[in-house]
């Protein structure tokens, strides 16, 4: 783009013949009124023409009655030729004038050189390559939750089971509180409710570090145009999928993000469909259950539930689409794709930091609460003989409790009540599954120490080297994901307490049918409502009847997908 040499000619500007005659008797009139003189006349006759609210306010309050009947009258002849549209007219009138300027000033080439992002954008938004290319993206970013992050998983849940339970342990002996029910507490309670998900952490920062990447970068703009000619074959655009692609990291401000839509109709859509894209809180739940089950095939369930979540949510768009808003017609869309930008660490590290830091306070509030309530509910002995603190997991009132929803799922293959109580708590925060399986499978699956413990010099020095063991480790997976092997470790993971009890349970509820049971548990957290929170923005920005809708709709979904996994499953020999 070239600027044309020397001075261009000065090219007048007006407006429409009619609308100067009143900003001319206006003009007149507001320079003789005293208390609008501090305004420049010509200025304040086109503000109030336009509809300036405050200008209008100033002038009824301070220009006295006659300026009042004359901006009335020029407004009612100037609506009785534009109509109600007098302030697009006076717009348009700006615009045509700045295009004639640049018309006559610049001259362009005929074709104009294409950028690098325009370069990059005939690949990545592609007809045909956009969508195997996003799929690419997302799964080059589950491998890096799962296969790099787990080494960290497995340090950081040794540390809280092992050395940070022991110092808990000893300094509660020093000062004599061990021993007793504060001790269990402590230990049973909130170590290893809050513990078994904070030990998940290194997978939420991968996540959040890809995510970051992919949004620094302009990609994530990207994608959802990319996936606006999926979305427009079930009545939906591709600026519903932002909020959606927000709902990967959390359904909350996924809910409230719908209000950058144009229509309540795409809202309420959009808000319904939010809670089946897999937020950062499940996928604890999915490691921990993968990795038990599918340790060679982690990364790939992972991957496949996500994906899951995103076609549930288009088939439920759909079906939406011809019931409950069948009479309502799809708006249009128009997306601006930022350039593409090097990420910056700065930024990076920001969000990361962010996103972590909140899920760490929901650690200290939501987490600890429930890992505290469940702990006294494992207390609290319901049946047998046992004393508070010291009874039989399965004769406790959780046990209780939770025996009691248990025949819900029991045709979905985990109706143990280990399982079905984890999955209630879940309601209030997913992450809280995990730490209710360690709790309740934690309860009578420790094993007496024969040798000495060991010392605190020993145990710093284990974390130590354990942190050096997972670093190795996370690069060579990171190496794997791009093809170079450096000879990692035994894909089959050695079962601990908690992964032998959870395979146990899941066998005797499914009639052996474990991976089967398991599979259909992990659809199952997928599909049902992802939290209270959740639920809460939905009723402040949709309403309780639809609050309701999605409640109810999510599980009888999450349900019916469970059921034909598992009962698929099954005749497969799952």
């Amino acid at each position: 783009m070239t600027t044309v040499a020397g001075f261009a000619p000065q090219i007048p500007f007006s407006y429409p013949a009619p609308v100067e005659r009143e900003i001319a008797q206006l003009a007149v009139l507001f320079a003789q009124t005293p208390a609008l003189a501090v305004y420049p006349a010509r200025w304040l006759a086109i503000q109030v023409l336009e509809g300036d609210e405050t200008l209008l306010a100033e002038i009824e309050a301070h220009g006295g009655s006659a300026v009042v009947v004359a901006l009335n009258d020029s407004l009612e002849r100037l609506r009785a030729i534009y109509g109600d549209e007098l302030d697009i007219v006076m717009v348009d009138q700006r615009y045509r004038f700045v295009h004639e300027v640049v018309t006559r000033g610049v001259t362009r080439p005929a074709t104009p050189p294409a950028t690098l992002s325009d370069r990059i954008d005939r690949i990545v938004t592609h007809r045909w390559f956009g969508i195997p290319i996003f799929l690419a993206v997302m799964w080059v970013v589950f491998k890096l939750t799962t296969d790099v992050a787990a080494p960290f998983v497995d340090w950081l849940d040794s540390v809280v089971s092992g050395p940070l339970s022991r110092w808990v342990s000893a300094l509660l002996g020093m000062v004599g509180a061990g021993g007793g029910w504060f001790e269990a507490l402590l230990i049973d309670g909130v170590i290893a409710g809050v513990g078994g998900v904070l030990a998940f952490v290194p997978v939420l920062l991968s996540l959040y570090f890809a995510l970051a990447l992919l949004e620094d970068s302009g990609y994530m703009a990207r994608a959802a145009f990319v996936m606006d000619r999926v979305m427009r074959l079930f009545g939906l655009h591709g600026k519903s999928f932002l909020p959606m692609i927000v709902g990967f990291g959390c359904s909350v401000p996924a809910i409230y993000a719908t209000r950058t839509l144009d229509s309540r109709r795409d809202r309420i859509l959009t808000g319904l469909l939010v809670p089946f894209m897999s937020c950062s809180a499940r996928l604890p739940v999915y490691v921990l259950i993968a990795m038990i089950f599918f340790p060679a095939y982690a990364g790939q369930v992972i991957f496949g539930l996500y994906l899951t979540g995103i076609v549930v949510a288009v088939g439920v768009g759909a079906l939406a689409r011809r019931t409950l808003f069948a009479r309502q017609p799809p708006t249009p869309f128009v997306l601006e794709l930022p350039p593409y930008r090097v990420p910056t660490l700065r930024n990076i590290w920001r969000q990361m930091w962010e996103r972590t830091a909140a899920f760490g306070r929901k650690a200290g509030t939501v987490i600890v609460a429930t890992s505290v309530v469940v702990w006294l509910l494992l207390a609290i002995p319901a049946r047998g003989n046992g004393q508070f603190a010291a009874t039989s997991v399965d004769q406790s009132a959780f046990a209780t409790l939770a025996h009691a929803v248990a025949p819900v799922f029991a045709p979905l293959g985990f109706g143990n009540w280990e399982s079905s109580g984890a999955l209630v708590t879940g309601l209030i925060a997913k992450e809280v599954v995990v730490g209710t399986l360690t709790q309740v499978y934690g309860g009578d699956g420790a094993v007496a120490e024969t040798a000495a413990p060991p010392s605190w010099g020993e145990d710093a020095a284990a974390i130590v080297t354990g942190f050096g063991a997972a670093m190795g480790d996370a690069l060579r997976a990171l190496l794997g994901i791009i093809g170079i092997n450096l000879g990692a470790a035994d894909a089959e993971p050695v079962a601990d307490g908690l992964a032998a009890a959870i395979q146990a349970g899941l066998a005797a509820s499914s009639n052996g049918h474990a991976t089967a049971a398991a599979l259909a548990l992990l659809v199952f957290v997928l599909l049902y409502t992802p939290c209270v929170a959740t639920l809460a923005a939905s009723r402040h920005e949709f309403g309780l009847r639809w609050m309701l809708t999605s409640l109810l709709g999510q599980f009888a979904i999450a349900w019916l997908a469970a059921l034909i996994v598992f009962q698929g499953g099954r005749l497969i020999g799952m």
